[in-house]
């Protein structure tokens, strides 16, 4: 499985940026992919290569859930408030299912 982590910029040279976490480790990432960045922008980084360019809220939200998922696979319980943004709303399918759900409900 590959998770992917929010990481802020801090610095930019030649294709790759240097990355905080939220634990305030710095390492260089690969931004090829999703140039061009700015300082202080977040990036989902997989396997030290920046996938995508997210917002602050977003990376709050991804930041929230791996610490809920290392809680748990450290035997301890979670505050289901760190999944918030799943919790407080109606799940949604993707428009292309939306529409199939939507036809067969239709049909019976």
């Amino acid at each position: 499985m590959c998770i992917g982590i929010p990481m802020q910029v801090e610095q930019i040279n030649l294709g790759r940026a240097l990355c905080r976490d939220i634990d305030g480790n710095s390492r260089w990432i690969d931004i090829q992919l999703v140039e061009p960045v700015t300082t202080d922008q977040w990036l989902l980084v997989f396997l030290e290569a920046a996938r995508e360019v997210i917002s602050q809220e977003r990376a709050e939200q991804v930041n929230r859930a791996l610490k809920a998922m290392s809680a748990v696979m450290q035997g301890q319980g979670f505050d289901e408030a760190l999944f918030a943004d799943l919790t407080e709303r109606e799940p949604q399918l993707p428009p292309h299912l939306q529409a199939q759900f939507d036809q067969q409900k239709q049909n019976n």
